[in-house]
């Protein structure tokens, strides 16, 4: 197992002490900070392992698979959260969490006719926006400047994902019509 897939096995292991603090704390005094650390420490995780990957020539199905996979987990644990707190309305994480279903599902599918789907541009442009929108929804900062910040990223961070799915779609749509 090389560098980058412990990297992501590593951001995957990190969701439940996130959780943890998040929710046992209400993510409120000391426990609120070791939750937007471990977050961040987490998200750090996925921009080091793609670019060790890169870089070494380490990149591998398992990683085209669990990367992605460990950032749904991770973004889908913390919005759960988030929403649970009252800080990010329902809506959104639905938008988010069902679209992340779908790539899944559709990764299903291709892996059954033997293709890997890595993640697109716009795929890797949308989680770093939910990853900088979670982080300033844990801030929960009462700076009307901060606060208006955090509310265009969490819109941007909606369309982003809008805007993925379709590039998925459009980009792979042979991989829905192709037969085994």
């Amino acid at each position: 197992m090389n560098l980058p897939n412990k990297l992501t096995i590593f951001r995957m292991i990190l969701v439940v002490p996130f959780v943890f603090t998040m929710l046992a704390g209400q993510c409120t005094g000391a426990a609120r900070w070791l939750s937007i650390i471990i977050f961040i420490v987490a998200s750090l995780t996925d921009l080091l392992d793609g670019k060790i990957a890169r870089k070494y020539n380490l990149v591998t199905d398992f990683g085209k698979f669990m990367d992605p996979l460990a950032d749904k987990i991770l973004v889908c644990c913390a919005m759960i959260c988030l929403v649970s707190l009252g800080r990010l309305q329902t809506w959104i994480c639905l938008i988010i969490i069902c679209r992340e279903f779908i790539i899944s599902g559709f990764r299903l599918v291709a892996a059954d006719n033997g293709i890997v789907i890595a993640a697109s541009y716009w795929g890797k442009f949308k989680t770093t926006f939910q990853m900088i929108m979670i982080i300033l929804l844990m801030l929960d900062s009462q700076v009307r400047f901060l606060h208006l910040i955090t509310v265009i990223v969490v819109y941007i961070s909606c369309a982003l994902t809008i805007i993925s799915l379709v590039d998925y779609l459009v980009k792979n749509k042979e991989v829905l019509a192709s037969k085994k």
